[in-house]
């Protein structure tokens, strides 16, 4: 697929997981936000459509452990069409804020912050950013709602002077 670029699609791929880590400290969050948040600790695995100008399928695998305090470690890898790209991170409750947050790093040199509020017995993530490709500014879209027992995540990629679109829906079940 060309339609933004390898290192869109990429970045696409990265978008996936960027919802799902974070390094932000928490400040004594309540034991309910983190009693929620640690309910996501292990291993997770999901494919699907990343579509374009083509279609190609994405194979992601994630895993969420305990780390410092309240927070808890992300470690994710998706592969697509011969790319592999890996995604670190913490998620975290701030309890001065009263939200999720989730900051990414990446082996694509893309990161973000996600924000997530409880929403609908879970946790939902919205990340926005704008990064570049080959000259290109695309702005970045992604969502993730963390489920008992699923984690789906939307993402959306668009040059913003073409209008192009690569867009992706992964749905993850633990293994």
């Amino acid at each position: 697929m060309n339609q933004l670029g390898p290192l869109a699609r990429n970045i696409a791929v990265t978008g996936l997981l960027a919802a799902v880590a974070g390094m932000t400290a928490p400040v004594f969050a309540g034991p309910a936000e983190t009693s929620l948040l640690k309910s996501y600790e292990g291993n997770w695995k999901g494919s699907g459509p990343l579509v374009g100008t083509e279609t190609e399928t994405v194979t992601c695998r994630m895993a969420l452990t305990p780390g410092n305090d309240d927070k808890v470690n992300y470690a994710g890898r998706c592969a697509m069409a011969g790319a592999n790209l890996a995604i670190n991170g913490t998620l975290a409750y701030i309890e001065e804020s009263h939200r999720y947050e989730g900051a990414m790093t990446s082996n694509v040199n893309f990161s973000g912050v996600a924000v997530g509020q409880k929403s609908n017995g879970g946790i939902t993530f919205n990340l926005q950013s704008v990064g570049t490709d080959q000259g290109a500014t695309i702005q970045i879209n992604a969502g993730i709602t963390l489920l008992p027992g699923s984690i789906t995540v939307d993402f959306k990629a668009t040059d913003v002077a073409t209008g192009k679109v690569v867009y992706a829906k992964v749905p993850f079940a633990r293994t």
